[in-house]
């Protein structure tokens, strides 16, 4: 916010008409249902059948809402101990599907937006992290393949990488840790055996952020800004990256900053940026929220839950 008039801010929040706030609002919450679907797919009942939908929506929704209202992502862990309540699962494996979902999750944001910087429509003399636009989509796309490629071989060789990363890591609580995490991510992939599934998963993964990059375009045009698809993926890319370092409850402050900074590769004004990012945050914040705290009422988990933990 440093150089901005509030007036001015506040200025462009009064004037964005409430149909593509809320038509926003709708699409984004819309990620949630889909989500609850492709979680259904990565964690499996002991019958092997699908984690059921009750377990799945109320896990989705309790754990996003704890994201935006508790420190350190603690909604990670408390959807897992709720599909645990919910569901004849166990925690560990439950929080293992989480953490297969975060990488499904970083693949398909990492390779959109190296597509989207190639068809971005951003001046050609733009520069990002001191590299021109082909280079970086080049990289990016590089990184993607190297990402999956070494995802593969450890997944793979997993008792062969355990006692690589003892052998290295001198702090044996450190090494122990990432074994186990290790491990767990491994579990947890044992669902995606089925190529079917696995197909599934990658589709529903692309589903997922492709819906969540339309709610940042659809709100584009309540605030004058005149940016594509392509630039609502950078966009969103841009918070993905911003936010993977547990911050603020509801990620406050690094959200909207992450959305000034992309913006002004398009030459959005600052004002204009930041209005669109705390419009777009507040709106998309109380759906979620509210959502979540229903369900743990209706759960009859409340916040036993948190303090269980």
């Amino acid at each position: 916010m440093r150089g901005l008039r509030p007036g001015d801010v506040l200025g462009h929040v009064k004037a964005a008409p409430p149909g593509p706030i809320l038509l926003a609002v709708l699409v984004a919450t819309l990620t949630f249902p889909l989500r609850a679907l492709r979680w259904r797919l990565l964690l499996r009942e002991p019958d092997g059948a699908a984690l059921r939908g009750r377990a799945a929506w109320h896990g989705i929704t309790i754990g996003y809402a704890a994201n935006n209202l508790l420190l350190f992502r603690a909604g990670e862990l408390l959807r897992a101990y709720a599909a645990s309540r919910l569901a004849p699962v166990r925690m560990s494996s439950a929080f293992a599907s989480v953490a297969v979902e975060r990488v499904f999750d970083a693949l398909t944001v990492v390779a959109s937006f190296g597509l989207a910087l190639l068809a971005s429509g951003m001046p050609s003399d733009v520069r990002i992290g001191g590299l021109a636009l082909p280079d970086l989509a080049r990289r990016t796309g590089i990184l993607t393949a190297i990402a999956l490629a070494g995802a593969a071989v450890v997944l793979s060789r997993t008792e062969a990488v355990s006692r690589l990363i003892t052998r290295v890591v001198p702090w044996p609580a450190v090494s122990r840790r990432l074994v186990a995490l290790l491990e767990g991510i491994r579990d947890g992939l044992t669902a995606l055996r089925s190529p079917a599934r696995l197909a599934a998963v990658v589709g529903w993964s692309i589903v997922i952020w492709t819906v969540n990059a339309l709610s940042f375009q659809l709100l584009f045009p309540a605030f004058g800004i005149e940016v594509g698809f392509a630039g609502a993926v950078v966009v969103q890319s841009a918070i993905v990256f911003g936010i993977a370092v547990p911050s603020t409850p509801g990620f406050v402050g690094v959200f909207e900053a992450a959305i000034v900074v992309s913006l002004a590769l398009y030459g959005v004004p600052q004002d204009r940026a930041f209005a669109y990012a705390l419009t777009y945050h507040a709106a998309t914040f109380l759906p979620i929220t509210m959502l979540g705290l229903y369900s743990a009422y209706q759960t009859g988990l409340g916040w036993k839950v948190s303090r269980e933990q």
